[in-house]
């Protein structure tokens, strides 16, 4: 199932219908389940409009960029140490000895 993101406006807007038109219903009307009603309704009257914030998306895209890139990175350089290793092993076998300065 894939969860929908609110944002603070409709928080706020749905926690101000409720007022109106009664709990349930508001809930019905925007699609929303008492759970997360009571929830957002609980944060809001302890933390007022600073608890409803929304923190799923903290990360900035240029710091979501430099993990990938960096992730890039890694990789290859895990690829090329394999390779290397695997160089030091044919060196090892057809000369004796691993260190390329010896030969």
């Amino acid at each position: 199932m894939k969860y929908k993101k609110w944002t603070l406006e409709q928080k706020l807007e749905i926690l101000s219908t409720s007022d109106e038109i009664g709990i349930v219903e508001s809930c019905r009307k925007h699609g929303v389940s008492t759970g997360t009603f009571y929830s957002w309704k609980k944060k809001f009257e302890h933390n007022g409009e600073a608890g409803l914030k929304v923190t799923y998306d903290t990360k900035s895209k240029e710091l979501k960029a430099s993990e990938e890139e960096n992730r890039v990175l890694r990789k290859l350089l895990s690829d090329r140490e394999i390779e290397l290793e695997v160089q030091r092993e044919l060196l090892k076998k057809k000369f004796g000895t691993s260190d390329p300065r010896k030969i």
